[in-house]
């Protein structure tokens, strides 16, 4: 086992006239819906027009099975990846088969494979009942006139509204989406919708319904911009240092992803930005003197809409002993990990409660403030974010990170770019 020993000997992170400048990773959400899309117009390449395409593992893994288009399709531990091609090969002629990795076919897929069906595809689960892996057979048998309409569970995830939205362009008569309750993380159905728009394509959301107009995509560039859930860490960075000044390359506040706000909620921490552009490029920058704790005597904080931004504010909460309710946390159980049970566990090892209340599994509460004395050891689940959220608390004492290599899912440069702000990383292994 790989163990990164975490610690940052000045708590500064860049000083007033020297900024640490860090070249974020691209949206990996952004570019995957990116290489569908110029996938389903039949571009040459899939990667052709897309300047700046993330390198996470997710993306690397969609670009490699859209180029080779094998039998069977291994998407990895990569949601996106999964769901994405899913539909993508609904509409295709023959049968493959979609796999991924063990913890991938724990993930639930009924809902998307339920819809797929009412499409007029054939979707076989080859081991258990509403899991991957799946076997589809295409194409889609659909209406002779008229929008094809399907109805889909909105509860589960957003993943799977946003695979039926991105194929409602090569549907003769465009595509109905029913809702069926209300819909989780919609700030990503949001980012489907402007992509989907930029090549030329057409969806509109109305009371629980998406209609997706039958115009194919056109081709068009697209330079894609920095990952906002990447930048959260930073912003947890920044607010735990002494004092720090950090300008974050590619970030811009008219962005498609919804985790912009993470720049809004840093700022009870003391977190400050400001948004320039320098000879065409975004960025933004981010100035914090000293640890400020909230004022508030409960912070509340909705994830709803911004569910990969939780475990980032779960932490930092805990380390500044601010006392916090969480809600909206319901698709987290259901993600790389469970990342609520991941967080509870995690965190008592630093005498933080992270936990439901009694009488409301809704509501999650943090409570107490983080303290070790020798360092204390984080396991990573196989989850990125888990990895990347407990970072930070570097800063305050040297930590542990169990498997620190799960960053490359999502942000590859991650522990460079930590080396860069001046954290001392040693490698460990264990057998």
């Amino acid at each position: 086992m790989r163990i990164y020993r975490l610690s940052h000997p000045t708590r500064r992170i860049g000083t007033p006239d020297q900024p640490l400048r860090i070249a974020l990773s691209s949206s990996k959400s952004i570019s995957n819906r990116a290489l569908i899309i110029n996938a389903l117009r039949g571009a040459e390449d899939p990667a052709e027009g897309l300047e700046d395409l993330s390198a996470a593992a997710d993306t690397r893994t969609l670009l490699r099975l859209l180029r080779e288009r094998p039998e069977v399709y291994d998407a990895g531990d990569g949601g996106t990846t999964f769901r994405f091609l899913a539909a993508f090969l609904a509409l295709q002629e023959g049968c493959r088969e979609l796999t991924g990795s063990a913890r991938m076919q724990e993930r639930p897929v009924g809902p998307l494979a339920e819809a797929l069906r009412q499409l007029g595809a054939s979707v076989e689960y080859l081991k258990r009942e509403g899991y991957p892996p799946l076997r589809i057979c295409g194409p889609l048998r659909l209406p002779e006139s008229g929008p094809a309409r399907v109805k889909i569970n909105a509860g589960v995830s957003s993943q799977f509204i946003s695979a039926l939205m991105l194929i409602g362009p090569y549907l003769p008569g465009g595509l109905e989406i029913a809702l069926d309750g209300p819909p989780v993380s919609t700030s990503y159905l949001e980012m489907t919708r402007a992509v989907m728009q930029h090549f030329g394509a057409a969806a509109f959301r109305y009371n629980h319904k998406i209609l997706v107009e039958p115009h194919p995509y056109r081709p068009r560039p697209l330079r894609i911009e920095a990952d906002w859930s990447a930048a959260s860490y930073w912003y947890a960075m920044a607010a735990l240092a002494e004092s720090a000044h950090i300008v974050l390359e590619g970030l811009t506040d008219h962005s498609w992803q919804g985790d912009r706000i993470a720049a809004q909620m840093a700022v009870p921490f003391g977190v400050q930005t400001t948004f320039e552009t320098f000879n065409g490029r975004p960025y933004a920058r981010l100035r914090a003197e000293g640890a400020i704790v909230p004022d508030e005597d409960l912070l509340f904080f909705d994830g709803n809409d911004y569910p990969d931004l939780a475990q980032t504010f779960v932490v930092l909460c805990g380390a500044f002993g601010q006392r916090a309710a969480f809600s909206g946390l319901q698709t987290l159980p259901l993600k790389e990990t469970n990342r609520c049970a991941a967080l509870q566990s995690e965190l008592l090892k630093v005498k933080v409660f992270f936990g439901p209340p009694p009488r409301d599994p809704n509501l999650y509460l943090a409570y107490g403030r983080a303290q070790w004395e020798k360092p204390v050891r984080f396991a990573t689940y196989g989850d990125h974010r888990m990895a990347m959220a407990l970072a930070p608390l570097a800063l305050l004492q040297p930590i542990d990170i169990e498997n620190p290599e799960v960053v490359n899912k999502s942000y590859p440069q991650f522990w460079e770019h930590l080396q860069q702000a001046g954290f001392l990383i040693e490698e460990r292994m264990e057998v």
